[in-house]
């Protein structure tokens, strides 16, 4: 470990028998899965086992439904309970986040291997604001009333929708499960959450935290399971109102089809997507090539957000390319328990494997592999972070993708958007216009960026950019302010910010016929 460090920033140890919490969470108990089967969840950095997690399957999702059915029926405690009242509950949740800290943030490093210190800053930062804005907004979620006729009055409620489903992806676990949590709990709903079979400790440890926050039993229930199990059951249920989902868009598609047979239960799905960025002669050049570089290596390129595709005005690529390369080249590679790592190892095997013949391809179809683009060590899950040039619209690197954060088919089959792996591809174009209509040349519209500092002219192309988010000069700036989803095949609805609560709420119209009128 790196010296001179505060010891607030050191990973929390943790050995393998110290794993707290490895059961299914429902009625805020403890329980072994009906069948009897677990599953292990491994170190990604090392390959070595974890521990054993229950696995949640149809039966477990039917109890976990039915204890979030029980707790939001009027008149339980839960419903019984005022606005406020929810709101302090998210903040002691915070507050007991906060005090566990370093756990959380050694428990999601272990899990995923991304860099502990982005554990403990990034995804432990946006998380405990996540919650502590839909705290906030718990006592806020109010109606209308509505200018009728006047022998009327007319208002609305903002409701429940009722119990709310959540899967969760394994780039970002603790992250995404508070993106789902805090805005269904803020609005008065009740939660079965299935964390990703890859990465569920912190998600359970959460429901610990749960319970000794004070929430009522049932509001919260947690399955750990498989996509085609635990998943597929929950997208089906009929006793289930909503589900939220962030993953890949032919699991989406799925989860949709499952809403429609079943239930029509709500959907709001994050899909990820081909992001683009357009960078123009006129920008801060350093700071356009730190940003799209971070945008495209960090947590490993595991990012639904990650800057897939670089288009750099042709004046200044060469330029871009070098600075880019001497920028690659001070990014620490090693145990993402040390601080002063930076970069950490791919998920698994299989996404490993995937990632590399995708970089073998560009080589194979003339793309210029400026830097990486090889394995760090024997038999490990650590690719250097790559840098291509030269990179052509039709070529793998630019349109074929890989994306496994979620398997719902029992085929095993994987999906597809992004590269999903430190990978740097640089477009040069001439014209802005090009750019432009190049950039929008995808089923997916999730984010893109545009680096310039003309304003006249970011805001130009922003409008013209077809994604849910567009950052100039900047890149995965997210807030929980701020609302977050895709056009096209990148997904539907919107998390984060007030736009989330209309996912979470129904609303009622009530009209009064009055006796008298003025």
């Amino acid at each position: 470990m790196a010296e001179g460090i505060p010891a607030l920033l050191l990973p929390q140890p943790v050995k393998v028998h110290e794993v707290r919490h490895t059961k299914i969470f429902i009625n805020n108990e403890w329980h072994t899965s009906i069948s009897g089967r677990t599953f292990p969840t491994f170190n990604p950095a090392t390959g070595a086992k974890i521990c054993d997690v229950e696995e949640a399957d149809k039966e477990d999702v039917d109890k976990a439904v039915q204890a979030a059915r029980a707790a939001e029926q009027r008149g339980s405690p839960w419903r019984r309970m005022d606005a406020s009242s929810r709101g302090r509950l998210l903040h002691q949740l915070a507050d007991l986040m906060e005090r566990d800290r370093r756990l959380l943030a050694t428990l999601e490093t272990l899990d995923t291997g991304k860099p502990f210190l982005q554990s403990f800053f990034i995804d432990l930062d946006g998380s405990i604001k996540t919650l502590r804005y839909y705290a906030g907004w718990a006592d806020k979620i109010h109606g209308k009333s509505l200018p009728v006729d006047e022998s009327f009055m007319c208002f609305t409620k903002h409701e429940p929708v009722g119990v709310c489903g959540a899967i969760i992806p394994w780039n970002f676990p603790l992250l995404m499960f508070m993106w789902k949590m805090a805005p269904a709990l803020s609005c008065g709903n009740t939660v079965v959450i299935k964390p990703a079979e890859q990465t569920p400790l912190t998600a359970l440890h959460i429901g610990a935290l749960i319970k000794e926050a004070g929430f009522p039993p049932g509001v919260v229930n947690i399955v750990p399971g498989f996509g085609p199990t635990a998943g597929a059951s929950i997208a089906s249920h009929m006793d289930i109102d909503k589900v939220a989902f962030t993953g890949s868009t032919e699991i989406g598609q799925l989860i949709k089809e499952a809403s429609a047979k079943s239930n029509l239960k709500r959907v709001t799905l994050e899909l990820g997507g081909k992001n683009p960025c357009i960078v123009f002669a006129d920008c801060d050049l350093q700071l356009a090539v730190e940003e799209t570089q971070k945008g495209a290596v960090y947590n490993q390129g595991q990012c639904c957000t990650a800057a897939s595709r670089i288009f750099v005005e042709e004046s200044i690529y060469e330029e871009f390319v070098r600075r880019s390369i001497e920028t690659a080249k001070k990014i620490v590679i090693g145990d993402p328990l040390d601080p002063q790592t930076s970069h950490g190892p791919q998920i698994s095997r299989q996404q490993f494997d995937k990632i590399m013949d995708l970089i073998e391809s560009g080589k194979e179809e003339g793309a210029r592999l400026e830097y990486g683009g090889s394995a760090v060590g024997e038999k490990t899950l650590y690719i250097q972070p790559t840098i291509f040039s030269g990179v052509k619209d039709h070529m793998r690197i630019a349109k074929e993708e890989v994306y496994n954060l979620f398997q719902f088919t029992t085929d095993g089959s994987d999906t597809g958007m992004e590269i999903f792996g430190p990978v740097q591809c640089i477009f040069s174009f001439k014209r802005q216009q090009e750019a432009i209509e190049r950039a929008n040349n995808s089923k997916y519209g999730l984010v893109s960026a545009v680096f310039t500092t003309s304003m006249d002219r970011a805001l130009t192309v922003s409008a013209a950019l077809e994604t849910g988010t567009v950052w100039i000069n900047c890149y995965n700036a997210l807030h929980a302010q701020t609302p977050f989803g895709g056009y096209k095949m990148s997904g539907n609805g919107r998390e984060l910010g007030e736009y989330a609560l209309a996912e979470y709420s129904e609303v009622k119209a009530v009209t009064i016929k009055l006796s008298e009128t003025l």
